[in-house]
């Protein structure tokens, strides 16, 4: 699963953050890097699911804690 953070407010409007990881139902994933103020960042995100459909490939789920080093 690749997901990107895109930040719209304050200091860190048009900033990014790039995760990447697999998909199970609880999940860590590592920080890839990003954009703007989070160029070349790296770090760990945490994420439940919540809810999927596999017919129409659509999928809830929740960024539980995210860990930046940037």
């Amino acid at each position: 699963m690749t997901l990107n953070l895109v930040f719209t407010s304050d200091e860190y409007n048009g900033s990014t953050l790039s995760v990447l990881g697999r998909n199970p139902a609880f999940r860590e994933m590592p920080i890839v890097g990003g954009s703007g103020v989070f160029r070349l960042a790296q770090g760990s995100a945490t994420a439940k699911m919540y809810w999927i459909d596999t017919n129409k490939g659509m999928l809830l789920f929740s960024i539980m804690h995210v860990i930046v080093l940037r």
